[in-house]
């Protein structure tokens, strides 16, 4: 069996996070992970990158973040991918399967719709999960539900204030009958409970995490 991370933030990325992306590696190989997947905030949410020259110079802050748990990853043995979360009003989507380059040839990701940017991955090879779909927060003004955009719903997340936001977003994803997946939100070294997948076969790509969830192949981590 083998353990990933789905949902996790670097300082290099997130503003919101304290922990770098070699200190994110090195804790979630002690902490028996195969490996983990950084999904820092993209540029429509809470990006740590403020200050840029221009579009190159951007994408690159950006991508310290995953550069550095892959340096580490790589010389510790744990697998690290690159993800971000994509913000809408409320909807923050986990977007999986793309890359720095890919971020590179599109300039004009920022300037197009949402509904637009989930096509555009889709397209591309990308995979997008609704993460926390039901949270309740002071910097979230609205629930925005996009079923028929996204590929699966995070149904457990750890840093959800309260057990009915995860009870509902499974209820959601049994609505529309989406495959689910789990994550821990990971901002800090201090947190305690770490969530994500196992699945039976180790994941070397993005779409082997992607082919498990949409064939219902992977077991929840879900601390107590």
């Amino acid at each position: 069996m083998f353990r990933y991370e789905t949902h996790m933030h670097t300082a290099e990325g997130s503003a919101c996070a304290s922990a770098t992306g070699w200190e994110q590696a090195k804790r979630y190989k002690e902490s028996g992970y195969d490996g983990i997947f950084v999904t820092d905030h993209f540029f429509n949410g809470n990006c740590a990158v403020r200050h840029f020259r221009d579009w190159e110079d951007r994408v690159a802050q950006f991508c310290l973040g995953y550069e550095h748990a892959k340096e580490e990853g790589d010389r510790i043995g744990l697998k690290v991918f690159f993800g971000f979360e994509y913000s809408y009003n409320g909807a923050d989507l986990l977007t999986y399967g793309l890359s720095k380059q890919w971020l590179l040839d599109n300039p004009d990701v920022l300037d197009i719709s949402v509904y637009e940017f989930c096509d555009r991955v889709h397209r591309d090879g990308g995979y997008i999960v609704h993460a926390h779909p039901f949270r309740e927060a002071n910097y979230l003004q609205e629930i925005r539900l996009l079923p028929m955009w996204t590929d699966a719903v995070e149904v457990h997340n750890c840093g959800n204030s309260d057990q009915a936001m995860n009870d509902r977003a499974l209820w959601y994803s049994e609505q529309y009958g989406l495959p689910v997946s789990a994550g821990t939100d990971n901002h800090h070294l201090s947190v305690k409970k770490l969530s994500g997948v196992i699945t039976e076969e180790p994941i070397e790509k993005p779409e082997d995490y992607f082919e498990a969830v949409k064939n219902r192949r992977v077991t929840l981590i879900i601390p107590e």
